[in-house]
């Protein structure tokens, strides 16, 4: 269920820890009543997933119900309940949903109560600090509370190997560093105090050093309508700022960033958390539960004065940036960092009967392969499945993106696919040489059609794919291109041959590859 833009994303995030192959039928349908639920049936019917009416809902009988808001009347819903938070905890005081002046929405007796009794059979908490401020506003609840994690910062946090594909998408790419601005919704936000910032910013920072986006919170765009906020955004949109959709993308904003310039909201929040340098330009005090880490965050973290020399401020935060400043604040809110998607998918099957959970994506391969007659490389690549790979066939060839504890550290060749990388190729190549003793190959992606390649010993090359006259110069993929060199050197007949280039065949297809060496010092 959901009731507003923010809880639909959030509540689809969720819905991925159900496993497709265990045949669990999905609905999805709108709680009806909030002022925010402009464009959220759009934005359902555009994912291409079942949508009920709510009044088709409740005449139905369901195994379970999600939720990432609260409110009484899901009770109509024929499901047991489990209610999760739609941002960073339960931090924001709103009178009109929860009917008290001193208690934040989510946690609030009028919401989680009807008639004496608990709505949700389950209430997901980000940490057991929000058990300790239920049991003041509504101690009946607390039974059903559950500690679960964040799994929307565990998936921001996995996403850091994405790092250097979302800023080549920001065009954080040359030196550019990527400032991005977040405002939450009320007059308190950073777009309720400052208006003008984001102009400010984009103008006032020099346009080859410094990339700007923008995330808004989704009800700025159901209060004010996408063609008024593009409209009141124009100017700086002109001058350059970017402006992440509501529905998707602000992770990858967050992912992506160098410093986040934001207010209360739990983008910023998030942000600082991913040890981001972070600046507030609105605190939103006044409307925080006081005793939230929230509060200590607005009342914690580095101000910005909108009116000053905005360059000059950022400059000095990175300067002063200090990550542990802010750590125990964060570690207030977000626990279970690294396990919430599973401890959320346990509680959820725990109503479905106990099935089975999924296993993690993955971007790395089981490689074999060996030199044909013609003297090409023949390789052969299987991917790697947590869970289901027991032997290796061959060797092990990963990504950079790859997040298994252990495959990078087993692997004989690791590619990094982004081009636009923060980390120039030279550098990462002899950084990941120091931190990776098992490999034999190192690739790092220059464009579409080159490489960098290190081999074991320190011997660098860059490779190019070659062409017929008059045809299209062939892509080359960094990690088929490292597993055919690691053939190669297992070949003491044609190790030696390397700088002669080498003919990479997959099946029918073949490409061939040419090497060249560093040109002597003084060229």
């Amino acid at each position: 269920m959901a009731r507003t833009l923010t809880s639909a994303t959030r509540v689809v995030d969720v819905m991925h820890l159900l496993r497709s192959e265990d045949g669990i039928e999905k609905y999805y349908t709108v709680n009806p009543g909030s002022a925010f639920a402009d464009g959220l049936d759009s934005y359902l019917s555009g994912l291409g997933i079942n949508v009920l009416s709510w009044e088709e809902a409740t005449r139905r009988s369901f195994d379970l119900a999600v939720s990432c808001s609260v409110h009484p009347t899901m009770r109509r819903l024929r499901a047991p309940l489990m209610v999760l938070p739609h941002g960073a905890g339960y931090n924001r005081l709103v009178t009109e949903s929860t009917g008290e002046a001193a208690v934040p929405a989510g946690l609030s007796h009028r919401e989680l109560m009807w008639r004496g009794k608990v709505v949700p059979k389950a209430i997901g908490v980000s940490h057991r600090e929000q058990i300790d401020r239920l049991a003041q506003s509504c101690p009946e609840a607390v039974p059903y509370a559950v500690p679960v994690g964040d799994w929307c910062f565990q998936r921001i946090t996995a996403s850091m190997a994405h790092r250097d594909r979302y800023r080549s998408r920001l065009g954080a790419v040359d030196g550019r560093r990527l400032v991005v601005v977040h405002s939450t919704w009320s007059e308190h936000s950073l777009l309720g105090r400052h208006p003008e910032l984001p102009l400010r910013l984009v103008t006032s920072l020099p346009a080859d050093e410094f990339a700007v986006a923008a995330v808004l919170h989704p009800n700025v765009w159901a209060r004010h309508t996408p063609a008024g906020v593009l409209e009141r955004l124009g100017a700086a949109m002109d001058a350059g700022l970017m402006i992440i959709p509501p529905q998707e993308g602000w992770r990858a904003a967050v992912v992506a960033g160098d410093w986040v310039v934001g207010d209360h909201g739990s983008t910023s929040f998030y942000s600082a958390a991913a040890d981001r340098v972070t600046l507030l330009a609105a605190t939103g005090l006044d409307e925080l539960d006081p005793l939230s880490p929230a509060a200590a965050f607005g009342r914690g973290a580095p101000r910005l004065d909108p009116e000053g020399d905005l360059l000059a401020q950022l400059l000095d935060a990175a300067g002063r940036h200090d990550p542990a400043a802010l750590r125990p604040v964060v570690d207030g809110q977000l626990g279970s960092v690294d396990t919430s998607g599973e401890v959320t998918r346990a509680r959820m099957y725990a109503f479905l009967a106990g099935r089975g959970v999924r296993p993690p994506s993955v971007t790395a391969y089981d490689v074999t392969g060996a030199h044909d007659v013609r003297g090409a490389v023949e390789v052969r690549r299987r991917p790697l499945v947590a869970g289901h790979h027991t032997r290796a066939l061959g060797f092990y060839a990963v990504t950079t993106e790859e997040t298994h504890p252990h495959w990078p550290h087993a692997a004989e060749v690791l590619a990094r696919t982004v081009a636009d990388a923060e980390m120039a190729a030279l550098d990462w190549i002899a950084d990941a040489a120091s931190r990776y003793e098992n490999l034999n190959v190192l690739v790092a992606r220059l464009d579409e059609t080159r490489c960098l390649v290190r081999l074991r010993g320190g011997r660098q090359l860059e490779a190019r794919t070659e062409r017929a006259w008059g045809a299209r110069r062939p892509p080359l993929d960094p990690v088929l291109l490292g597993s055919a060199v690691n053939i190669r050197l297992t070949d003491p007949e044609r190790s030696a041959d390397l700088a002669d280039g080498l003919t990479l065949r997959t099946g029918e297809w073949s490409v061939r590859v040419a090497f060249t060496p560093p040109a002597p010092s003084g060229r």
